[in-house]
């Protein structure tokens, strides 16, 4: 067994396999040298600790004895450069020839770039890598005026990440809401008044346009769209992530909006999988191909893998159809998703949005699709176990203080 990646979902495939049974070979690559660590508290845990002096650490993905314990080879700072499907090898960068019975793709996603004039410059960064977190703390040691690219969860995170070390904040996003794809109206609109309340200064509707230089090669300001000026000494672009497909694609492999797979996570060839941010794939909740972003999907898809590779699903074979939910911690916000919202779903408030405790319940045709809670952890567990097991819930038992909620969604467990 081959694993190519060696990021949440790569790490628990292979831990997932040894869980199973699987007794054969495992090899897990990755790109970069450092030990595998975790990515989502790099926008926010590693920068706001940052703020007490010294150099934080990156959470590891596992203890540094699990590769020896499970009998798990792991490789390095090791780039693969091709795949030969007909001889069931990889070849690595430095020309070495594994062979594999079965090849996991788990190669994730990367930033996409800005492409206006100046955005080569120095101070303007990505936030996705321990490298790329590093080089944001050392430059956050002296910045004091900051521009956020993007309103989406890695760029407001940041931003009130930022804000907690007392520095200047202003966030361009193009769309006219923050976190526009994920998020109700309603939440939106919400979370753009709470950011407003921390100091950081929204601006939507206006996109990036270009960078001045200093003189001297680094950044000093981000024009929009508009022609408005923004003095920066430190920049951060969050516009998104592009699948990394390059070696499903020399490969001849079906590529749609990442690795296309099966409700198996299979691709086109029988004997190579993909699985987390690479890939896309017909998602039983809402009904199309998608390509998810998070920590939920990677993880769990890399254990129902594992079941399929081992031959341990209890009811033979299934296909993958775990909800999807999301979470992201912005300042004092805690943010948590259930199911899937789709533009136009009625929504319905639960809770005190003035205290800053409460959930968004979002209904097409009068059933539930999704529920978006701020601090409210009960609220999100409860709409996880309905929307799981496809329990009713109408608007109106949602809106009612007195309806118990937690005690309703009860009637059945929340998988592990």
């Amino acid at each position: 067994m081959v694993v190519v990646g060696n990021g949440q979902a790569g790490i628990q495939l292979a831990d997932s396999l040894r869980k199973e049974g699987h007794s054969g070979p495992i090899t897990v690559i990755g790109e970069e040298e450092h030990f595998p660590y975790q990515r989502p508290p790099l926008s926010k845990d590693y920068l706001v600790a940052a703020a007490g002096g010294g150099a934080p650490a990156p959470l590891p993905l596992r203890a540094g004895k699990f590769f020896a314990d499970n009998d798990v080879d792991s490789l390095l700072g090791v780039a693969v450069a091709g795949i030969d499907r007909a001889g069931h090898t990889v070849t690595l960068a430095d020309g070495t020839v594994l062979g594999y019975s079965k090849l996991v793709l788990a190669t994730g996603a990367a930033n996409r770039g800005l492409t206006v004039p100046g955005a080569g410059l120095a101070g303007i960064h990505g936030l996705r890598t321990l490298a790329d977190a590093e080089a944001v703390h050392a430059a956050l040691g002296t910045a004091r005026r900051v521009v956020v690219i993007g309103a989406g969860f890695i760029g407001l995170e940041f931003a009130a990440a930022a804000r907690a070390r007392g520095l200047e904040v202003t966030v361009l996003e193009y769309a006219g809401r923050p976190m526009a794809r994920a998020l109700s109206p309603a939440m939106s609109e919400w979370f753009a008044a709470a950011h407003a309340d921390m100091g950081t200064v929204l601006r939507l509707g206006e996109g990036i346009a270009s960078f001045q230089d200093d003189g001297a090669g680094h950044v000093a300001a981000a024009v929009s769209t508009t022609g408005t000026v923004y003095p920066a000494d430190l920049v951060l672009a969050g516009v998104g992530v592009s699948p990394r497909t390059e070696l499903a694609e020399a490969a001849g492999l079906v590529v749609e909006n990442g690795v296309a797979v099966d409700a198996s996570l299979r691709t086109s060839d029988p004997d190579i999988y993909a699985l987390g941010d690479c890939a896309s794939y017909p998602q039983a909740h809402a009904g199309i191909r998608l390509r998810l972003e998070s920590v939920q999907n990677a993880t769990d898809q890399a254990r129902h893998l594992a079941r399929t590779l081992a031959g341990t699903h209890p009811d033979g074979q299934q296909p993958y159809a775990d909800l999807p939910w999301f979470w992201s911690q912005q300042g004092p916000l805690k943010l948590q998703i259930a199911g899937l919202m789709h533009p136009g779903d009625e929504t319905v408030v639960r809770g005190d949005p003035a205290a800053g405790k409460f959930s968004v319940f979002c209904f097409r045709r009068g059933e539930l699709t999704a529920a978006e809670s701020v601090n409210q952890p009960a609220d999100h567990l409860a709409a996880r176990r309905l929307l799981t097991h496809k329990l009713p819930l109408t608007p109106e038992q949602a809106t009612d203080p007195d309806f118990d909620l937690k005690a309703y969604s009860k009637a059945v467990p929340v998988p592990a």
